[in-house]
C-alpha cells in the first residue's frame, strides 16, 4: 500500500544564491557617492561569496553549534580555551581576508571608511556573530598606535589580513584580535562604580607593568590574543586603561580566568564570558586618570558598527521578506500584490534606505572629522543614531517572522536568528538611554558643534515645510533647561535622527522614495507610526519602492 498525504507547494525558500551588492541600489550608489568606486570589484566580489548557499550554511552551523569552554586540560592545568565549530574559523578567515579590519587606519585613499561600511554590511546580513571581535580589533587600532612600544610590537599583526585562530603568545602570530573588558556587576554602563584594581609592579606609568585583580561580568569575545581592560590604579585610585594579553611576555598563559560563558539569546556564534584577573599582567595604556576616556574613544567607534549592524540585519530581513512574498500564494495571489502586504513591505523598505544613508553619512564623517560639523556627525550622531537604528532593527526583524508567519518562527531559518540578534546592538555598548544622555552630553560640551550640523541641514530642511517645522521644533527643545531636555531625552533624540534621515534621502535617494518616507514619518500621512505598515501611502509609487529594494 502507497502513503500519499500531500504534496508540498506553495512553500518558499529563504533567499540565498544572489548578489547582495548588485541587488542592492541604494548602497552601489552609496559607494559611489563617497569616493569609494575604487572598492567595488573587491566588494562586489565579496558579496558574491557571502550570498552563496555554503556560506549561509557555514552562518547557520556557526550559531548552532555553539563555542565551548575548556577551563581546564584533563590534567587539571589551567588553559582557558574557547573551542568553536570549524565554520566559526572559516567565517573569521573571510572577514579578515577582506582586509576589512585595518581598512580605514592603513588605507590612505579617499572613501576607505564608505568601503570598509560597506564590507561589514554585507557580512552583517549573512553572519553577525564574528563582526563582535573584529569590530573590537578595528577600534582598538588608534588608541594603540599612540602607544609607541606597544604599536611597535603589534602593529603589523594588527594590520596583516591573515587569519590565525592559534593560541600563542602574539609573538608567535601572523595576526591577532583584540577585545575589550569594561562591565562589572554592581556597574553595568556606570564604568565609574568598576572595582577592578590594577598595582604597578615597579614604579608604574605609561608603557610600564601593572598586576589586574578583579572582575569583569562581560567580557567580550575572550579568545582574542588581548584586551584593553579599564582598572583603577589602586584601592579608590584614578581609572585608567591597560592592555592584557593572553600570554605572559614569559610565554605562560596570563591570569585571565574565564569563570563561564553566557548562555545568550543571539549572537550564539561569538564567545561572551565572564572572567576574573588574578593578577593578571597588563601595560598601562596613556595616564593614569585618563582610563574611562579611553574606552569610550574605543567606544565610538564601536557604536558605529552597532549601527551598521544593525542595518544589515534588518536590510537582510527586507530581503527576505520580499522574495517570500513575492513567491507565496494566498486569497488567490501573490502576498507581494496584496494592498496591504505591500504597505508593511514599503514600509520596511523605506526604514532600510533610511538606515543606510544615515550610517554612509556617519562613516564620511570618521574619514573626515575635520570640522565642527562633521566633528558633530562623528560624536552626536553616531549615539543617536546607535539609540535608532538598532531599536528600529529589533521591531522590524519581529515583522519579518509575521510576513514569513509561522515559517519565520523557526530556529533553523535566518530569520528567527535575525530576530535574536538584533537586540544585542541596542544593549551593547550601552544601551537606550546611555545613548540619548551621550548626544544630551555631547550637545554641552560642543554646542557649536552642534549649531554646525544643524545649519549643514538646514538648506534642504528649510525648503520643505515638513523638514522645516521639526528642525525648529528640535530649536525649542535646545532652549530648554539641562534637567528638563534631559527628561526628553528620547523625544529630541527621535526627531535629530528623522530630520537627519529625511534630509539625506531628500539629497541622495529618489523622489519617490525621500517623499514617501517625510510623508510617513513626519507628515500627516503616517502621523508618526511607529507599526510597520500603519501608513498611508495613497499616492506614492509603493512598485517603484518595493522594486529598489529587491529589483526582479
Amino acid at each position: 500500500m502507497s502513503w500519499h498525504t500531500h504534496d508540498v507547494f506553495n512553500q518558499v525558500s529563504e533567499l540565498r544564491d544572489y548578489d547582495l551588492l548588485a541587488t542592492d541600489p541604494a548602497l552601489s550608489e552609496a559607494i559611489r557617492r563617497d569616493g569609494a568606486e575604487w572598492a567595488m570589484p573587491r566588494l562586489s566580489r565579496y558579496a558574491q561569496l557571502l550570498g552563496q548557499t555554503d556560506t549561509y550554511e557555514l552562518a547557520a552551523m556557526a550559531n548552532r553549534h555553539t563555542p565551548e569552554l575548556h577551563a581546564f586540560d584533563t590534567r587539571g592545568r589551567r588553559i582557558d580555551q574557547i573551542e568553536f565549530h570549524p565554520s566559526w574559523h572559516q567565517l573569521m578567515a573571510m572577514y579578515r581576508e577582506e582586509g576589512l579590519i585595518s581598512l580605514t587606519f592603513k588605507e590612505r585613499k579617499a572613501g576607505r571608511w564608505t568601503a570598509w561600511a560597506a564590507g561589514f554590511y554585507l557580512h552583517g546580513q549573512v553572519e553577525q556573530g564574528t563582526l563582535c571581535p573584529a569590530t573590537m580589533t578595528q577600534a582598538c587600532i588608534p588608541l594603540i598606535k599612540r602607544e609607541e612600544t606597544l604599536w611597535a610590537q603589534l602593529g603589523a599583526k594588527l594590520y596583516s589580513d591573515a587569519y590565525d585562530p592559534r593560541d600563542l603568545p602574539v609573538e608567535q602570530k601572523d595576526s591577532i584580535w583584540v577585545g575589550m573588558g569594561m562591565t562589572e556587576k554592581q556597574g553595568g554602563s556606570d564604568v565609574r562604580a568598576n572595582t577592578t584594581v590594577a598595582t604597578p609592579v615597579g614604579a608604574g606609568g605609561r608603557g610600564q607593568e601593572y598586576l589586574l585583580r578583579g572582575h569583569k561580568w562581560f567580557f567580550s569575545a575572550p579568545m582574542c590574543d588581548a584586551h584593553l581592560v579599564v582598572a583603577r590604579v589602586g584601592e579608590g585610585g584614578p581609572f585608567a586603561c591597560f592592555y592584557v594579553p593572553r600570554w605572559r611576555p614569559d610565554g605562560t598563559k596570563n591570569a585571565v580566568h574565564i569563570q563561564r560563558l553566557k548562555d545568550k539569546v543571539g549572537n550564539r556564534s561569538n564567545s561572551s564570558s565572564e572572567v576574573e584577573f588574578h593578577d593578571a599582567w597588563g601595560i598601562l595604556m596613556g595616564e593614569e586618570g585618563k582610563g574611562i576616556r579611553t574606552i569610550i574613544e574605543m567606544a565610538t567607534f564601536t557604536r558605529l558598527n552597532c549601527v551598521v549592524g544593525s542595518a544589515a540585519i534588518f536590510r537582510q530581513a527586507l530581503v527576505q521578506a520580499i522574495a517570500y512574498t513575492r513567491e507565496r500564494h494566498a486569497f488567490g495571489k501573490a502576498l507581494a500584490e496584496q494592498p496591504l502586504m505591500r504597505a508593511v513591505l514599503a514600509d520596511m523598505a523605506l526604514e532600510s534606505e533610511a538606515a543606510l544613508v544615515l550610517l554612509m553619512r556617519l562613516a564620511r564623517a570618521y574619514e573626515r572629522d575635520d570640522t565642527p560639523a562633521e566633528r558633530a556627525w562623528k560624536r552626536m550622531m553616531t549615539p543617536a543614531a546607535k539609540f535608532w537604528v538598532c531599536k528600529r532593527g529589533v521591531e522590524l526583524t519581529g515583522e519579518t517572522m509575521e510576513v514569513l508567519g509561522g515559517n519565520g518562527y523557526i530556529l533553523d531559518g535566518i530569520v528567527g536568528r535575525l530576530f535574536l540578534e538584533a537586540p544585542v546592538n541596542s544593549i551593547w555598548e550601552g544601551s537606550g538611554n546611555v545613548m540619548c544622555l551621550d548626544v544630551l552630553r555631547a550637545l554641552a560640551r560642543e554646542p557649536d558643534a552642534a549649531k554646525a550640523l544643524l545649519a549643514e541641514l538646514a538648506p534642504v530642511a528649510m525648503a520643505e515645510p515638513v523638514l522645516k517645522a521639526l528642525m525648529q521644533s528640535l530649536g525649542a527643545l535646545l532652549e530648554l533647561p539641562p534637567a528638563e531636555l534631559e527628561a526628553l531625552g528620547r523625544v529630541f533624540v527621535q526627531q535629530l535622527v528623522l530630520l537627519a534621515q529625511g534630509c539625506l534621502l531628500r539629497q541622495h535617494a529618489p523622489a519617490f522614495v525621500a517623499d514617501a518616507f517625510i510623508a510617513t514619518r513626519l507628515g500627516s500621512a503616517g502621523v508618526n507610526a511607529r507599526v510597520a505598515g500603519a501608513v498611508d501611502l495613497r499616492g506614492f509609487d509603493v512598485g517603484a519602492i518595493l522594486q529598489r529594494a529587491l529589483p526582479q
